[in-house]
């Protein structure tokens, strides 16, 4: 490393992001403490130190940042104001301006209006006043989502005719809320920037996202889109990490609809499930970009070497016990990811397969086979 250079880096949360943001940072001879309350978390297997705590102990996080030059997060659930007290004695990146902005939905929505960029109608939920002026303008069917935390479809509840809001709104504990049109989409997309402190900038080829039960379950890359989609996706992801002034790693959210037009759905300001597959797939993976960015490093090739499919591993194939790995490890054009997540539990993300080939549809039948064998095997037949 070069004289001055940012060596140091701690990372608040230790799922499997933090896991492979230190493995890539290693790689790179950086050193890394991830601060997780589970000393068996993901990123202790690969970070040189941990400091354990919750993401809200205080006390624990100015213990990480005494010993980084740079603090980063692995998720955008980290309370903003402990960040903001984290700046006062080192650097954090992305900045605690920008999880204020995305990690409450009200305020990440009012941004991208102020901002100009494209997304769905949406009405503010507090009271049962504003249910009736919601229910008053809303053509048709709409979801109701908790302005703070939530995750994978947690605290979000649909209503399908306008009369039906209240209702859902109940359901998610009358809780502050924002309640969205329901888009008519074709595809789910993401891109995935990262960006410099000096505004230096380097965009992954777009993601095709597929979900099941409101949880990621394939990536396909690249996305299988016109270049004019591709376009406006990488336009509208550019100007959000610029608008945001974000340091990292970003990842927008979109929808596309039948007509071309492409829709913010929502900002996840941190490496992404969708950008799994550049962990494999391209000359620089998004952890390695991740690690780069927020240290003050020269960005690398986001460039894509060859057609990939990320399938995501979840807890309901551990049912019938540890699931048999010579499946995934006999294909040639596989690559298994597992994180060491215990205990496995239904929805939850224990790991990953990356499926590489000649093609896309070479990759794609070889992600829904494995896991077809997968799910059968779990479920005992």
């Amino acid at each position: 490393m070069t004289a001055g250079a940012l060596t140091r880096l701690g990372i608040l949360g230790g799922g499997q992001l933090g896991w492979m943001i230190a493995l890539e940072a290693q790689r790179l001879g950086l050193t890394t403490c991830a601060m997780d309350a589970s000393p068996k978390c993901p990123a202790a297997r690969a970070a040189d130190a941990l400091v354990e705590g919750e993401l809200d102990d205080m006390e624990a996080a100015e213990r990480l940042a005494a010993r980084c030059d740079v603090v980063t997060v692995e998720t955008e659930h980290v309370d903003y104001r402990l960040l903001q007290r984290l700046e006062e004695r080192t650097r954090v990146r992305p900045s605690a301006k920008v999880l204020e902005t995305v990690q409450d939905r009200l305020k990440e929505r009012r941004f991208l209006a102020e901002h100009g960029f494209p997304q769905t109608r949406f009405y503010e939920l507090g009271d049962d006043q504003a249910c009736a002026d919601a229910a008053a303008q809303a053509p048709g069917a709409t979801i109701v989502k908790g302005r703070l935390g939530g995750y994978d479809g947690k605290g979000q509840a649909r209503a399908e005719t306008p009369d039906g809001i209240a209702a859902a709104w109940q359901e998610i504990g009358r809780a502050p809320a924002v309640l969205e049109d329901v888009v008519p989409f074709v595809k789910e997309i993401s891109v995935l920037v990262a960006r410099t402190p000096d505004g230096a900038v380097r965009v992954f080829p777009v993601a095709e996202n597929e979900h099941r039960d409101h949880i990621l379950h394939v990536s396909i890359a690249p996305a299988r889109i016109s270049d004019a989609v591709r376009r406006r996706a990488i336009d509208i992801g550019v100007g959000i990490a610029e608008a945001l002034d974000h340091v990292g790693v970003i990842a927008t959210e979109m929808f596309v609809l039948d007509d071309g037009e492409v829709l913010v759905n929502e900002i996840a300001p941190r490496v992404h499930n969708s950008g799994h597959y550049t962990f494999g797939a391209c000359v620089t993976s998004q952890f390695e970009q991740h690690a780069r960015a927020v240290c003050g490093l020269p960005l690398g090739e986001p460039r894509q070497m060859t057609p990939a499919v990320m399938l995501n591993l979840l807890g309901g194939l551990w049912a019938a016990g540890e699931p048999d790995w010579t499946r995934v490890l006999a294909r040639g054009p596989a690559k298994l990811f597992l994180y060491g997540k215990t205990p496995p539990r239904p929805g939850r993300k224990m790991g990953h397969v990356l499926c590489l080939d000649d093609t896309l549809e070479q990759a794609l039948d070889t992600a829904n086979a494995l896991h077809g064998e997968l799910a059968s095997a779990a479920a005992g037949q």
